[in-house]
């Protein structure tokens, strides 16, 4: 008989709470707040777009074609969802390219469109951040490396990355992706990093003291980034002011979730036009204003809730949900 190991153990409770498959999934919206109302009409739906995944995460709003882009991460796909089609496959093997099989969260993971309008993507199993070296509209498997080490070592797994106005990336890197979760042997870097790559290709540590830095955003502003932790002991968001330097300094808890006994944790998050902060937590989307007033919630039963992505015009947010792709359409 195999011999159940403590990591087998943490993998099952991972695999349990983060890729729970439920029969139906429904949400409602609490207005804590009367400034909810702004964002969000009072008569609201979640609606189900489209499902069938394993689990869902990433996803990037691409206004010039008019669709979403999102991750299967187990699956090792993107996906395209469009108002006219659905769901299509947009990219297999987005994630992982070696040719020997592996399991667990191989894919790919956080999206992202650069400035000059190429798809950059978090590929956990590969351990690097790429840029897919082909158009938007006719996507191939052919990679440019952005970055995949520090100092020499590679990355755990590059998770989520967002873009600072001067054209810097902030990325997390968490130990997710790996195949035998944070005792891997081929784990190079003892600690869970938020990082900064700089217009000249130079990687920069920025945090290495968050338990598992994941979500990542720039506010409007450019002068704050906001970062938020997964794991189980402190379900926080942190907040941190951007120096002239790109460097953080400030450090402040923007808001804590750690007594929340819904599941899900701190996961993906985007910061809307104005500041206003949708960010993935316990129970589904915790909504707050840019000085970390809480005004609302999405709350998703039946799914666990990992990331959400915002179009342009503030009148759409997407959640990717486990099996579910959602909407709730906004004023």
């Amino acid at each position: 008989m195999k011999k159940i190991t403590i990591l087998h153990l943490l993998i099952f409770l991972f695999y349990s709470v983060y890729a729970q498959e439920n029969k139906a999934v429904s949400g409602t919206i609490d207005f804590i707040s009367p400034e909810l109302y702004k964002l969000i009409n009072k008569e609201a739906k979640v609606e189900v777009l489209a499902e069938g995944f394993q689990f869902t995460e990433g996803p990037v709003w691409v206004e010039k074609d008019q669709m979403l882009l999102f991750s299967d991460v187990p699956g090792n796909t993107i996906y395209k969802w469009t108002a006219a089609v659905g769901k299509e496959l947009y990219l297999p093997q987005a994630g992982y390219t070696d040719s020997v099989k592996r399991g667990g969260f191989m894919g790919p993971n956080g999206l992202i469109i650069s400035n000059d309008g190429k798809l950059m993507i978090c590929q956990h199993g590969d351990r690097r951040i790429v840029m897919m070296d082909a158009p938007l509209n006719d996507p191939q498997g052919k990679f440019s490396t952005v970055a995949d080490q520090y100092n020499g070592k590679r990355f755990n797994s590059p998770n989520d990355l967002c873009f600072a106005a001067n054209g810097d990336l902030y990325f997390t890197d968490p130990w997710y992706g790996l195949e035998k979760g944070p005792k891997d042997p081929g784990r190079e870097i003892t600690y869970q990093g938020v990082y900064k790559l700089d217009r000249t290709g130079r990687v920069t540590l920025l945090i290495d003291s968050i338990e598992a830095p994941n979500g990542i955003a720039v506010f409007p502003d450019g002068n704050t980034l906001l970062v938020s932790n997964s794991g189980n002991r402190n379900k926080r968001w942190y907040a941190y002011t951007i120096a002239q330097d790109g460097s953080l300094i400030n450090e402040r808890i923007f808001y804590d979730a750690s007594n929340e006994k819904e599941s899900g944790g701190c996961d993906g998050l985007k910061i809307d036009s104005q500041g206003n902060v949708f960010a993935t937590g316990p129970g589904g989307i915790w909504i707050f204003t840019k000085t970390g007033t809480l005004i609302g919630k999405i709350k998703i039963n039946g799914s666990i809730v990992a990331n959400c992505a915002l179009t342009p015009d503030g009148k759409t947010v997407y959640l990717t949900a486990t099996k579910y792709l959602l909407r709730v359409k906004m004023r």
